[in-house]
């Protein structure tokens, strides 16, 4: 466990995966959610907290459930049990759209952008919707531009600002996705595997990005991640997700040197 964790593993539940404890109010909290769809559980009673400026990132092998806990998580799927906590708030039964107004952002492993829309085009757009107002009030108050241009500025895409997002490369694509997320201000990111399809020459501009978010900002993250060169360079702690369970969560060097994670995995890309 990390310096800041005041809960105490649990032999019951693997190594190093937390039980209920008496630490102050998390940023998020999850207690023994689960998502079970004919018959099959998909995600099975995770508990976990996640703290104010807390790094967490989740690694596991295809299938493991990760993608599927941070659908639980934003609302794009509702939990068949247990209960989700944001800044000490049931959210449960909430939609996806209110947990966005309360500071939860999500990113997806699949490109959502449209072709013929460009990158400021899509900041704007997003900031509407954060905003709950309509296009004319962001333009009266002068807020909406003003907004677009400090998010282009600080995902460097200012120069882009006029080009449609099929004419980006794959690593601009995904600073043009934390460019929509950012608009709204979230103070908890869930980052889907932000790597994915980048190219090795792209991932370190992009992984930098990502850090200074997290470090310069104080934004709290939760990242799916295969790179685990990249994880092991950001993460506080590293969460193990095993047949829909978790099976550690741990400082990332106290999980790669655990026995129960070198055999679920060994041979197996994590």
């Amino acid at each position: 466990m990390t310096s800041s964790d005041t809960t105490r593993p649990s032999a019951a539940r693997g190594p190093g995966v937390e039980e209920p404890g008496t630490s102050p109010t998390p940023v998020l909290r999850l207690r023994d959610i689960g998502w079970t769809v004919g018959g099959a559980t998909i995600v099975d009673s995770v508990s976990l907290d996640v703290h104010e400026g807390e790094f967490l990132a989740f690694i596991g092998p295809n299938g493991a459930g990760k993608t599927s806990l941070f659908n639980l998580v934003s609302g794009v799927t509702r939990v068949s049990r247990g209960t989700i906590e944001l800044d000490g708030a049931d959210i449960t039964a909430e939609a996806a759209h209110a947990r966005a107004r309360r500071g939860l952002g999500r990113t997806f492993q699949t490109s959502s952008l449209w072709p013929g829309m460009t990158v400021a085009d899509h900041v704007r757009l997003a900031a509407q919707a954060a905003g709950g107002g309509s296009y004319r009030v962001w333009r009266r108050a002068d807020t909406y531009p003003k907004q677009v241009a400090r998010v282009l500025a600080r995902t460097d895409l200012a120069h882009r600002a006029d080009t449609c997002a099929d004419a980006l490369s794959h690593g601009e694509k995904r600073k043009l996705e934390l460019a929509v997320l950012l608009v709204g201000e979230p103070r908890l990111m869930l980052l889907d595997e932000p790597m994915a399809g980048v190219s090795a020459e792209e991932v370190p501009a992009l992984t930098e990005l990502i850090r200074s978010l997290h470090r310069e900002e104080g934004r709290t993250v939760l990242m799916v991640e295969h790179h685990m060169d990249v994880l092991l360079g950001l993460a506080d702690r590293l969460a193990v997700m095993h047949h829909g369970t978790l099976l550690a969560l741990d400082a990332p060097q106290a999980v790669m040197a655990d026995t129960t994670v070198q055999q679920a995995y060994l041979g197996e890309e994590l």
